[in-house]
């Protein structure tokens, strides 16, 4: 990624799209490109590659859904972080996003503060290598892949291999909403015959073992669950 990163926003209210691109700009990202409906959006982003998209859920042309989907099928922008913006009440749009492939939600009307600062975080998580078997460190927090093992202030935590393989999931990247579906599916695997809701039970029982640090799992209601970013 390069040091001046390429935004692109598709979005079809024109005062939004001039009104973000002037607070990026403010906020060291210079180069804020805007698309008016999604199929404009999907021309730009194969012609600039972005390193980042704003992708609104309500898009004339194409859907919002369905440009995530599309971006996410397309070698050399399947990779390209995406935020979807979504209006309040949109629960369901927000996680059949996080689903298709998007790694993060804003609901309108957004902060420019929030949004550069998520934006940030996405771009940093783009920018480190994602190497299988390593040890990570989140505050008192540490993980090793490799020994399926973690550890609070180097005490060892006790965690069932489904707790491990969720906190694991979670932790590979913090800041990214997973829905309960994308926990069963990544933990069990597909068609695995076990509720949504029961992941709510899993989380708890993972919480309680983490002690004062199960703080930081936050829950995103009505989506999922994510680890704070400000712990990566």
């Amino acid at each position: 990624m390069s040091a001046n990163p390429k935004i692109l926003m598709i979005e079809d209210d024109p005062s939004i799209c001039d009104m973000t691109k002037m607070n990026l700009n403010m906020n060291g990202y210079q180069q804020v490109f805007c698309a008016m409906d999604g199929k404009e959006g999907l021309a730009l982003a194969a012609k600039i590659v972005p390193d980042l998209i704003l992708l609104d859920v309500m898009l004339p042309e194409i859907d919002g859904l369905t440009v995530c989907r599309c971006l996410k099928n397309t070698p050399g922008l399947s990779s390209i972080p995406i935020i979807m913006l979504t209006a309040k009440g949109e629960e369901n749009d927000i996680v059949l996003g996080l689903e298709m492939g998007a790694d993060d939600y804003i609901s309108k009307p957004y902060s420019s503060k929030v949004l550069a600062a998520r934006i940030a975080a996405r771009l940093r998580g783009r920018n480190t290598p994602r190497i299988e078997s390593r040890t990570v460190t989140l505050g008192a927090l540490e993980i090793d892949f490799e020994a399926h093992s973690a550890k609070i202030d180097t005490e060892p935590v006790a965690l069932t291999p489904d707790e491990f393989n969720t906190l694991a999931l979670l932790a590979g990247t913090p800041g990214r909403v997973f829905t309960r579906n994308q926990i069963i599916q990544k933990v069990k695997g597909e068609n695995y015959p076990v509720t949504a809701r029961a992941i709510d039970m899993h989380i708890v029982n993972l919480r309680k073992k983490l002690g004062d640090w199960a703080d930081h799992i936050e829950t995103v209601r009505g989506v999922g669950y994510r680890i704070a970013a400000e712990q990566a």
